[in-house]
C-alpha cells in the first residue's frame, strides 16, 4: 500500500492485495487515513507467509492497526509461520503502526520481522503486543518457537534492533526475573519523532512499575511493557499510546 497527500487529507494512492490478508479502510472524520489489516484465515500456523509494505510519501498521515487480536496456533514440526512487515516513511510523514496483540497458543512457531526506514522529519509510533497463552482458560506455553526482529533504519542509519528469541518451555522462561518475572503479555513501544524525549517524564509517570521507558536519543524513546495478562496490558498501553499519539485510538482497539 501506497499512502499520498491530497491536501489536506492522506488517501490511498495504490493498493495491491491478494491471499488471505486484506486492507479496509474506516471512513474517518479526520484529515488522516486509517487502515485496518483483515487475515481472513483467523490465524498464523506452521508454513503460512504474510507479508505486508506500506509507503508512506511526505506530508501524509496514517494508523495501521488490525480487526482483531492474530493468532499463532500450533504448528506441525518442522514448519514455522512468517509475518513479516516493512514500512518506509518520506519526509514529515507520520504513522502509528498499532496492531492488536499476537497471541501465542502452546506449540505455535512463529518468526516475525518489522523493518523501518524513515526520515530524519518523520514521525513514527510502532507498537507491538505479544500475549503468551490464554490466562483465562490456564493454557501453559511448554512448547513455543517465537522469533521477533524490529529495525528501525533514521537517514540511512540503524537507530534501533531488538532481538526476541524464545525457544521451548516459554512457561518457565518468563518466570525468569530477567526475562519476564511471571508476565503472560507484554509489549514494545517505539517513539521516533523530532524531540521525542520531551514525552519521556510524562510517560514514566503512566507506567507501572513492571515497565520500563528511556530515551535512548534525543528523537528516540523505547519502552518495554510488561503485565500479567493482555487485558492489565491493555490498561498500561492505552495510556502511553494517548500521550504519543496525534490521534485517538483507532475503532477495533475499543470494541
Amino acid at each position: 500500500m501506497t499512502v499520498k497527500s491530497r491536501a489536506p487529507s492522506s488517501v490511498i494512492g495504490a493498493l495491491r492485495q491478494q491471499g488471505s490478508l486484506k486492507l479496509l479502510f474506516p471512513r474517518s472524520a479526520t484529515d488522516n487515513l486509517t487502515a485496518v489489516l483483515l487475515n481472513t484465515a483467523g490465524g498464523v500456523t506452521g508454513g503460512d507467509r504474510f507479508s505486508t509494505q506500506i509507503e508512506a510519501k511526505a506530508h501524509t498521515d496514517v494508523t495501521v492497526t488490525t480487526q482483531a487480536a492474530e493468532r499463532a496456533y500450533r504448528a506441525q514440526e518442522g514448519e514455522t509461520g512468517h509475518i513479516e512487515t516493512k514500512i518506509d516513511l518520506a519526509p514529515d510523514a507520520r504513522m502509528a503502526w498499532l496492531p492488536q496483540e499476537t497471541l501465542l497458543y502452546d506449540q505455535a512457531a512463529l518468526d516475525r520481522t518489522l523493518s523501518i526506514r524513515m526520515e530524519r522529519t518523520s514521525t513514527l509510533l510502532a507498537v507491538e503486543p505479544v500475549v503468551f497463552g490464554r490466562a483465562a482458560m490456564g493454557e501453559r506455553l511448554d512448547r513455543l518457537h517465537f522469533r521477533d526482529r524490529i529495525d528501525v533504519v533514521r537517514d540511512g542509519t540503524l537507530i534501533f534492533a531488538d532481538r526476541t528469541i524464545i525457544d521451548g518451555r516459554a512457561a518457565d522462561q518468563m518466570t525468569r526475573a530477567a526475562l519476564g518475572n511471571g508476565a503472560g503479555a507484554m509489549a514494545s513501544v517505539i517513539y521516533a519523532a523530532p524531540a521525542a524525549a520531551r514525552f519521556l517524564a510524562a510517560a514514566r509517570e503512566r507506567l507501572p512499575k513492571s515497565c520500563g521507558i528511556s530515551a535512548l536519543h534525543e528523537d528516540l524513546l523505547y519502552a518495554r511493557l510488561l503485565a500479567q495478562d493482555s487485558f492489565a496490558l491493555r490498561q498500561i498501553l492505552i495510556p502511553l499510546v494517548a500521550l504519543l499519539n496525534a490521534h485517538p485510538l483507532p475503532r477495533p482497539w475499543t470494541i
